[in-house]
């Protein structure tokens, strides 16, 4: 066994099932269902898997999208929309479907 830190996360898996079902999604919608589902994990934690997950493949960025409105910081935000990328490997967790077929 190599030495160091495996590079796979349950939360990074959980993420990935999250986008096998949606298709494409954004940091803070990915985070809010996240804590529907799985065990609650923090929104910074979730961006950090999602950066991760760009570095090993298992994302994705799709597009970018710039927003208009009132926020907090100013007039506009700008979404990363994310996909599943070519290293990831859906396991078609049944809690993820139960979650879609309910909503």
């Amino acid at each position: 066994m190599p030495r160091g830190r495996p590079t796979n996360s349950v939360i990074r898996q959980n993420i990935v099932e999250l986008l096998a079902h949606l298709g494409e999604g954004y940091g803070y919608q990915l985070s809010t269902m996240y804590n529907k589902i799985f065990p609650k994990c923090t929104m910074r934690s979730i961006h950090w898997h999602l950066k991760k997950g760009l570095e090993t493949q298992e994302f994705a960025v799709k597009r970018v999208a710039k927003e208009e409105g009132q926020y907090s910081w100013g007039a506009h935000a700008e979404k990363i929309y994310y996909a599943l990328g070519e290293n990831a490997k859906p396991k078609m967790d049944e809690r993820v479907k139960m979650f879609f077929d309910k909503e």
